[in-house]
C-alpha cells in the first residue's frame, strides 16, 4: 500500500493538464476583460473606413 501510495506522489502526468487548463483560462479572463475596453475604438476604426471606401466608390 505503501509502494502505490509513493508512485501516486511522484507521478506528475497530470500536472501538465492542470497547467494548460490555468493557462487557458487566465488567457479568457484577459480576453473577457480587454475586448469590451477595445470596442468603442474598433468600431469607430471600422466605421471610419468603410465610410472612406462608400465615398471612394462614387
Amino acid at each position: 500500500m505503501a509502494r502505490l501510495f509513493g508512485r501516486f506522489l511522484q507521478d506528475d502526468r497530470g500536472a501538465t493538464a492542470i497547467e494548460y487548463g490555468l493557462i487557458a483560462a487566465l488567457i479568457s479572463v484577459v480576453v473577457v476583460a480587454v475586448v469590451p475596453l477595445l470596442g468603442p475604438p474598433l468600431e469607430a476604426l471600422f466605421e471610419g473606413a468603410g465610410n472612406r471606401l462608400e465615398s471612394a466608390g462614387k
